[in-house]
């Protein structure tokens, strides 16, 4: 497999490969860009059907938060992790401790935190080889309710942009994916007034959110046809794609996966067909601002937290607002404005 010849590789500084025979560890650390600080991003656990899909995975992620964390304003780099095998079969104390001692090695050039199948135990027990990791309990902890928070006050940016009001009640939503973050979204849509579609692989998952929000639960791919105002894509990426997008409805895609678009083009795609889309790192940046809030020499604050994750309503309005300005797609402006700040500083 040859990194450097991947679509994805941009001029990553480090793709490192790990291993531990003992515990079993297959894991792949990205470090895409250390310009404004060292690389924070979160450790993915899943079971990748070749390794060529999980570097395709980590080039991706890893770019995603450098982007992430410059227009969030955060003073940090970009990177990500991710480790391959069944997460129900493979996860143990040796294997986050092996992962711990491959990050401790980096010297601070990566920080990892809590992403897919991965929890804050898990994290924590990294933490027992490495102080390379972000977090933690007892500090910032979970990230998913600030992520669910800045992905709501996303949908309703985008709804402002849209419709001239942020009205939530009566609003027809298509959540696709029910993981820790957007049962958090649910919860806040549900909490406003608006009508959930719901779908996902655990049934459980599905049944939670049917049970407390009162959603209807439609079939996997069922989910792109609903005649729905929002599309939140919450799971995996890639799912606005050729097959999808002809198929999908709703005026406003907003939603907290990450690399929503399965290539650039799509995002075009999108803006030709007079949909909104919220891009993804710009949506779901609440999490990585929460993290960031732990490092302060004070301590963390959660209201000085919050306060920040507020602010990605204002950024998607910006940039929805120079999108329509200069005659752009979304995605395109969010990257120029990533760029800007890299290049200028915070």
């Amino acid at each position: 497999m040859a990194v450097f010849n991947q679509v994805e590789f941009d001029n990553h500084e480090q793709v490192v490969f790990c291993s531990d025979e003992q515990s079993g560890l297959k894991a792949i650390i990205a470090v895409h860009s250390t310009a404004l600080g060292p690389a924070v991003g979160g450790c993915r656990l899943w079971n990748y059907a070749t390794d060529d899909e999980a570097i395709v995975d980590v080039l991706r992620l890893s770019k995603g938060m450098t982007y992430k964390n410059a227009v969030a304003r955060l003073p940090f780099g970009g990177g990500k992790s991710v480790i391959i095998g069944d997460a129900k079969s493979i996860k143990s104390e040796e294997l986050f401790r092996a992962f711990g001692r491959h990050l401790e090695r980096l010297g601070g050039s990566y920080y990892s935190a809590e992403d897919v199948n991965i929890t804050t135990g898990d994290v924590m027990m990294m933490h027992k080889e490495t102080n390379y990791v972000l977090g933690l309990e007892g500090k910032s902890g979970n990230p998913s309710p600030y992520t669910a928070l800045g992905t709501f006050l996303g949908i309703k940016a985008a709804l402002q942009h849209k419709r001239g009001n942020q009205d939530i009640k009566g609003l027809k939503v298509a959540v696709q994916g029910l993981g820790a973050v957007a049962y958090g979204l649910c919860k806040h849509l549900h909490e406003a007034g608006a009508e959930l579609f719901v779908t996902d692989i655990n049934q459980a998952s599905i049944d939670r959110v049917v049970t407390e929000f009162g959603a209807t639960a439609v079939g996997i791919d069922e989910i792109y046809d609903l005649d729905v105002d929002v599309y939140a894509p919450c799971a995996l990426g890639a799912t606005l794609n050729d097959n999808t997008i002809p198929r999908i409805k709703a005026k406003i895609i907003a939603g907290c996966a990450n690399n929503q678009l399965a290539a650039s083009r799509h995002g075009d795609i999108l803006r030709d067909n007079n949909v909104l889309y919220a891009p993804d790192y710009v949506i779901n940046a609440g999490g990585i601002i929460n993290v960031y809030y732990e490092t302060n020499p004070e301590g963390y604050n959660e209201a000085k937290s919050i306060k920040h994750v507020e602010g990605i309503y204002d950024t998607l309005l910006e940039i929805f607002k120079r999108a329509d300005e200069e005659n752009k797609s979304t995605h395109h402006i969010a990257d120029e404005l990533a760029r800007e700040i890299i290049a200028n500083g915070l």
